[in-house]
């Protein structure tokens, strides 16, 4: 794996359904080395700081690979990194084979896989589709959130190692599935274990929580 882009963005304001609306996740390539601290990524800016940034959510990077299926769902050839709202557009990165808890060195950080991503409105109007938060939940390719254990430097063309692997198999990819998919089978079983990762972000626990209280009514 490596970095293909390092994606930054300032903060915008737009109108969305006559209302006016603050956001950064349109994110442009920087070619200049980006400084990774604890609670995010130095000169990326993020409107809502309850959703985004943050210790659970410093770094979000999607798989370069997943590009070509969103150009083709979505019609549009033109679609370019950090169209996601991602930080790093990394190749080879598969959910279904990252962690919760895995520890992967990005440049000279070393960052701890936290969460899958949960789609909200902004994404929608970035990549100015209303079906795309429903076509992006049932990929169930939703890049990764990070923790940072060690700040560092990254940059375009670093490469991207795991260093330690989690020593269950509750992948970011199964995690999601089992949340969203409602015929998944053993889903239930993955969501308990799920539960017992300490590595696994807040905001996930209670999710989780909160839909295996409903089930079990």
């Amino acid at each position: 794996m490596k970095i293909i882009s390092t994606n930054i963005s300032k903060i915008k304001t737009l109108i969305h359904n006559g209302k006016e609306v603050k956001t950064g996740i349109f994110k442009t390539p920087t070619n200049e080395p980006v400084v990774i601290e604890k609670l995010n990524i130095i000169g990326d800016e993020q409107a809502d700081l309850v959703n985004h940034g943050g210790v659970d959510k410093a770094v979000y990077a999607f798989s370069h690979n997943h590009y070509e299926y969103w150009k083709q769902t979505l019609e549009n050839d033109d679609l370019a990194v950090g169209a996601f709202g991602e930080n790093f557009t990394i190749s080879d990165l598969d959910e279904a084979n990252i962690h919760i808890g895995d520890h992967i060195r990005i440049g000279t950080a070393l960052l701890e896989v936290s969460q899958p991503r949960v789609p909200c409105f902004k994404l929608a109007i970035a990549l100015n589709n209303k079906n795309s938060l429903k076509l992006f939940t049932q990929h169930y390719c939703t890049g990764v959130y990070f923790r940072v254990l060690e700040q560092g430097v990254a940059k375009t063309g670093d490469s991207v190692v795991i260093e330690k692997k989690g020593s269950h198999d509750i992948s970011v990819k199964k995690l999601f599935q089992a949340f969203f998919d409602k015929k998944y089978v053993g889903y239930e079983d993955i969501l308990l274990e799920a539960l017992t990762l300490p590595e696994l972000a807040v905001e996930w626990q209670e999710k989780l929580k909160k839909k295996l209280a409903i089930k079990s009514e």
